[in-house]
């Protein structure tokens, strides 16, 4: 890493003369950044307030201060952000994320086992005559699965409140280019609706359950039973965040495991080899391995944005006030200064025994604000995979080609799949 001489700001390419730099991003968002880590090192400048870091220790660095002297992504139509609301805000939800941590380690995880694999069973079923969508599956069974997870019984709409919160999305993440909340535009009147709605749905499945006694074998049925009592609308707003980060980030993980598995047939045999018959065991070293290196080469969140809370250094750099620092886990995973074959996926690099090298592994982000459902998450993609492999062969036309969009959550874009049962 290059450490800044007297200077204040970072370089970076000057791009269009009126527009700056977005519209060659927008054009080639990887590509983009690939040359300009090339010309401009391991921290560059895209504009006057957004620096791109491609640095571990520096993406380190910023995550570990969270909360302190950044924040995590703010709300969207936030051009002038509340600093100080937002701080408050992080500052609650670190005191829920404390109390949720026990619903969702490994203990906790566990009991949902044969669940996930029924509910895994029961979406690939309806994939086994006809080619079928991989990413669209994969979003409805993270859908189902975190859904019930979450709210057990009371699960009922939720799957669809998740696809209808994340198709709101995509016309944001598609474009740099935003415009003012106050614009009647089709779009924001839809994420304001879809918002409105989620957070009544869900206040009402906490408030029904709580007149009735509360309890439950689910997260909703934990939370409410904590003590000290968590006010009902931290409850919705903590499962909110559960249901949001369960959803988008593991079904891209599964399509991209569905991915690999469709090409790599020895792989899959390995793999149904280790599954044995009936429901896949915990302990599951390959597929472990195989989630690892998939979460390696195609992060789902292959961005991670923090804000400056207040007047700051980064690596020497100076960044004021709302100044916003992109973090790039899909760069640092494929760097070949810290990753031996960086771009050829080898699950036996997990299974040696060498430590990766830590600070350039962030498939879950890390600091005080590492990812609350990891543990989960692992356990279900690694059991999805398992599965995948013992149950099913995986027929695809196009896997080999189906190329990643940087927009939103990592995922191989318009790969379709048949999932016919498997014969052993």
């Amino acid at each position: 890493m290059s450490q800044p001489e007297q200077c204040v700001r970072p370089p970076g390419p000057r791009g269009h003369w009126l527009l700056g730099n977005t519209p060659a991003y927008d054009a080639d968002r990887m590509g983009f950044l690939r040359r300009t880590h090339a010309a401009y090192g391991d921290v560059f400048s895209f504009d006057e307030r957004t620096v791109f870091v491609t640095d571990p220790e520096l993406t380190h660095d910023a995550l570990a201060r969270t909360n302190t002297s950044f924040l995590t992504e703010l709300a969207p139509f936030a051009p002038r952000p509340d600093l100080t609301q937002a701080a408050a805000q992080a500052d609650a939800w670190m005191s829920a994320r404390r109390t949720v941590w026990a619903g969702l380690n490994h203990s906790a995880a566990a009991a949902a086992d044969a669940r996930t694999v029924e509910l895994l069973d029961e979406h690939l079923r309806t994939a086994a005559e006809r080619e079928t969508d991989v990413v669209d599956l994969m979003r409805s069974f993270a859908a189902h699965t975190i859904a019930e997870y979450c709210f057990g019984p009371d699960s009922a709409g939720i799957p669809a409140l998740l696809a209808d919160n994340l198709a709101i999305t995509e016309p944001f993440t598609g474009s740099s280019y935003q415009f003012p909340a106050w614009l009647p535009l089709p779009r924001h009147r839809r994420f304001f609706r879809v918002h409105r709605d989620t957070v009544e749905t869900l206040t009402g499945i906490v408030r029904r359950r709580r007149a009735s006694g509360g309890g439950g074998r689910d997260l909703l049925g934990f939370l409410l039973g904590a003590d000290p009592a968590m006010p009902d609308r931290t409850v919705t707003a903590t499962l909110r965040g559960i249901l949001m980060g369960g959803h988008g980030i593991p079904a891209a993980a599964y399509a991209s495991i569905v991915k690999e598995l469709a090409t790599r047939p020895q792989l899959a045999a390995d793999l149904r080899d280790e599954a044995g018959h009936g429901v896949p065991a915990a302990r599951l070293p390959l597929a472990e391995a195989v989630v690892k290196e998939v979460l390696r080469l195609q992060p789902p969140v292959w961005l991670m944005t923090r804000t400056a809370s207040a007047a700051t250094t980064l690596g020497g750099w100076s960044l004021a006030p709302g100044d916003e620092v992109l973090l790039n886990p899909y760069l640092i995973q494929r760097d070949p200064r810290w990753w031996a074959r960086p771009d050829e996926f080898d699950p036996g690099r997990w299974l040696s025994g060498q430590a990766a090298p830590r600070a350039a592994y962030l498939p879950f982000g890390a600091g005080p604000r590492v990812c609350v459902g990891s543990a989960l998450t692992m356990r279900q993609l690694t059991l999805a995979t398992s599965r995948l492999a013992q149950a099913y062969t995986v027929e695809s036309g196009n896997a080999a080609t189906a190329a990643p969009r940087f927009h939103g959550r990592l995922a191989p874009a318009g790969m379709r799949a048949r999932f016919r049962p498997a014969h052993r």
